[in-house]
């Protein structure tokens, strides 16, 4: 079990993994929901945005999804090129600074998915990934890697004892590991590994 921080005090000490939970939060029967990550005691850190449009952006064109903070600030735009291919914008006083990261999937199949994830503009033909996802979306485990190094990985819970409570598949566990203080990143590569999984994102 992780430790339980505010938004403000991110990271803890650096010293013991950090959860985030997962999970959505609906307006009426018929809303698409709002998808939130936050921590043990429920302090919200992100949320998800799929409805915003960006203002004289080529992302116009693309779909695309808002990491935003716990002050509805925008942190991260990611934006869908083709399929299995995004982009993520750091945005900063809403305007697109640079490009964070990008992402192209290497494996598809229906137990498992595998991306590499470029951080910056180092996605150059034949350059080494960065970053490494794996898993497998039905299941709700994904794992981020860093070399041999895992950055974070997701997972259900589950209640043990003799009286168990429900907990739905959409609600589930994101862990990260010591040294890797970028939260927002694994937030928005989560975003995408989910992305199209109608039981969730």
């Amino acid at each position: 079990m992780g430790t339980t921080a505010t938004p403000e005090e991110w990271p803890p000490d650096g010293q013991f993994p950090f959860d985030l939970f997962v999970s959505k939060k609906y307006k009426s029967f018929w809303d698409a929901g709002n998808i939130q990550f936050t921590d043990s005691v429920g302090n919200l850190f992100f949320s998800v945005d799929r409805r915003r449009q960006p203002q004289n952006s080529a992302a116009q064109t693309h779909p695309q999804k808002l990491i935003l903070d716990a002050s509805d600030n925008t942190l991260i735009r990611l934006v869908r090129l083709i399929k299995g291919s995004w982009q993520g914008l750091m945005v900063s006083d809403n305007e697109e600074k640079e490009l964070m990261f990008s992402v192209n999937k290497t494996l598809n199949t229906f137990t498992k998915l595998e991306f590499d994830i470029f951080l910056g503009d180092g996605h150059v033909e034949g350059a080494e990934a960065d970053l490494k996802m794996k898993g497998s979306a039905f299941k709700r485990s994904c794992t981020i890697y860093k070399g041999n190094s895992i950055v974070a990985e997701t997972s259900l819970m589950y209640t043990l004892g003799f009286r168990k409570h429900f907990i739905p598949r959409n609600r589930f566990r994101v862990t990260i590991f010591p040294g890797f203080a970028e939260l927002s990143l694994v937030v928005a590569l989560v975003v995408v590994f989910f992305d199209k999984r109608k039981f969730w994102l």
